[in-house]
């Protein structure tokens, strides 16, 4: 299937590994020009080379920390050309209430909730339309796509933080997209289950050890539905493509859920 991706520009954050590593392949595959984003420039160096050997094309790497919001704004900046935004950086750690205080809280969300919001800000005002050429062709559309997770369909004690993170930023991707058309984007995202990335690993040990204080009992959070079937990343990287797509060129607002 022809997704229509060729010559776009897509800008990924968390880009050197696990999902937004699997995004960025698939988009280079599809011909795109690829910006990667993370803050380890070791891993995007590799990243970089990985995926310019399978695909040769441009991926161009920038090493910053999402929660500067000094570095947020001149990546916003180098990449202001971007037809597609993936915002999936973030790193909320597993853990009860209690567990978790302030001021781990309050850098989990620096990340996942601000750095989503506030890239999200800066890119719509590069991306966006004038008035009169707004309502176009919908292949022509900008696109904005949140990679958020599952756990804001199904909170659970032991992972609140990520639950109520992942909870409003869908929230806050239903409310864009409803009128981002009017600006001629496209503002969408996906809610994968827990997915077989390092992070996701250790964070799966975190919450097995919490709950049944045994870090190998990590079956034991699916079959209990605190955590969904784990998939691959490139399923998810897939239909992060998809709908970046022409192929989904009249959706906006709306998030799907690649898990039960």
């Amino acid at each position: 299937m022809d997704l229509g991706l060729q010559g776009k520009s897509v800008l990924i954050t968390g880009g050197s590994k696990g999902i937004g590593l699997a995004c960025a392949d698939v988009f280079a595959a599809e011909g795109c020009a690829v910006h990667i984003a993370a803050r380890n420039p070791q891993q995007l160096e590799a990243a970089q080379a990985q995926i310019q050997a399978r695909h040769g094309v441009r991926i161009t790497t920038h090493a910053v920390d999402l929660r500067d919001g000094a570095a947020l704004k001149a990546l916003a900046k180098s990449c202001a050309g971007a037809d597609i935004l993936v915002n999936n950086a973030g790193d909320i750690p597993g853990g009860t209430l209690e567990a978790l205080d302030e001021s781990k809280w309050r850098h989990a969300w620096e990340l996942k909730v601000f750095g989503f919001i506030n890239l999200t800000r800066e890119m719509f005002g590069h991306m966006k339309s004038k008035p009169e050429h707004a309502a176009g062709d919908s292949a022509n559309y900008k696109v904005i796509m949140n990679v958020i997770g599952m756990a804001a369909e199904h909170p659970s004690f032991e992972y609140l933080c990520g639950a109520t993170a992942n909870a409003g930023l869908a929230a806050f991707t239903k409310g864009l997209g409803k009128g981002s058309l009017e600006h001629g984007i496209r503002c969408l995202g996906v809610h994968p289950p827990s997915t077989r990335t390092d992070r996701i690993t250790s964070m799966i040990k975190t919450l097995a050890k919490t709950k049944y204080g045994d870090e190998n009992r990590g079956e034991d959070l699916i079959r209990d539905g605190i955590l969904g079937r784990p998939i691959e990343p490139e399923q998810v990287a897939d239909a992060v493509a998809f709908l970046s797509s022409r192929r989904a060129g009249i959706l906006s607002g709306v998030m799907l859920n690649l898990g039960n």
